[in-house]
């Protein structure tokens, strides 16, 4: 089993940061630093909860907010881009609300050591149009990961951070932001405009259907950085954007000899195979497979998963595939009658069941 990734926070780490904070603070009480970490309750905190305890254990060993964030800033110096140093971020999303210009280039230097997504989202919160205007000004940044901060710090949905909420009903404000990103020369960046205009396709899709169609042809890296955006409403078999990536209704297709193991046991696989068959050359196809997952109420949720995406030359074809039931931690499994089905270019074309056993 993988090491927790909770773990990173060992002897080692905060050995090195306390060195970092010396330098940079002579007057750093590294022994009452190390007491307020190693706590009574230390070893029971998740990740998260381990970062915020840092930031709150720093927040006790320094002088006040304008004082500490020169020392942070010198001391995240030390640390190359990692979420495990994003505790300095943080420290200006707790202690620096009230204070946006030393927060904002607080935050614009320790993005460029860590990441600053999570932290800038309390400060749209309190005041979005402010907080936006500083976000522009990134957006045209030198540093890569300053510019990303500019689309990653605004996604509607970001993973693992508060949501929001304005944006997500109404995300025009991060519109320009993102038109801005599109052409950027960093991959880094453009991923994270790609993620979020997938964010937006959530609670938006034919927004994010006809921004498609407005950058889709303008060269290779606009055009992955669109399919990107699209794969949610790819998923879920938009018929727009299907088409504009040339996945038409696939009727010329015979499905045969789709085969599907009809009983599976807890960390077993669900094995399929399918021929797929044509009078012509299959030609450009999107294939994928669904689950009907069984939930703890015995009602089901629908999982659509990959398996190609090709311009098939041949008239014939064979698919061959399985699901692992390997204990993940995003997904929790039941006893029951499953359904696995087939899908060409957005549409449904054959369904079995099968039985899982715990």
């Amino acid at each position: 089993m993988a090491e927790p990734l909770k773990n990173l926070y060992n002897e080692t780490f905060f050995k090195s940061l306390n060195t970092a904070m010396c330098q940079a603070y002579p007057a750093f009480d590294k022994t009452k630093f190390n007491a307020l970490i190693f706590d009574e309750n230390w070893e029971i905190k998740a990740l998260k909860q381990r970062m915020r305890h840092i930031t709150e254990s720093l927040h006790q060993c320094l002088p006040d907010y304008k004082q500490a964030i020169p020392i942070l800033k010198a001391a995240s110096s030390q640390f190359s881009n990692t979420f495990t140093h994003m505790f300095f971020p943080e420290y200006a999303e707790l202690y620096g609300l009230n204070e946006f210009d030393i927060s904002m280039n607080a935050l614009e230097h320790f993005t460029q050591y860590s990441s600053s997504e999570f932290a800038i989202r309390p400060f749209i919160i309190q005041d979005p149009d402010k907080t936006m205007q500083q976000m522009k000004i990134w957006a045209t940044h030198k540093n890569e990961h300053v510019r990303r901060l500019a689309s990653e710090g605004c996604r509607p949905r970001l993973p693992w951070a508060m949501q929001l909420p304005a944006f997500v009903q109404d995300p025009s404000p991060a519109l320009e932001i993102l038109e801005q990103l599109k052409h950027d020369e960093s991959l880094y960046v453009r991923r994270s405009v790609a993620n979020n205009l997938n964010d937006i396709a959530k609670d938006h899709p034919q927004l994010v259907c006809d921004i498609a169609k407005s950058w889709l042809g303008f060269d290779a890296d606009t055009d992955w950085l669109v399919k990107h955006a699209c794969r949610t409403l790819l998923k879920q078999a938009h018929p727009e954007v299907l088409a504009l990536f040339g996945f038409i209704p696939a009727e010329h297709v015979q499905v045969q000899d789709f085969k599907v193991t009809p009983k599976v046991n807890w960390r077993g696989k669900v094995t399929f195979s399918v021929t797929l068959n044509s009078n012509e050359p299959l030609g450009k196809l999107r294939l994928e497979f669904a689950i009907d997952f069984i939930k703890a109420n015995g009602k089901t949720a629908r999982k659509v998963f990959k398996i190609s995406e090709s311009n098939i030359k041949e008239t014939s074809k064979i698919i061959e595939k399985s699901f692992s039931f390997k204990p993940i931690s995003t997904r929790k499994y039941y006893a029951g009658e499953h359904q696995l089905s087939l899908i060409i270019n957005g549409q449904e074309c054959a369904r079995q069941s099968f039985l899982l056993t715990l």
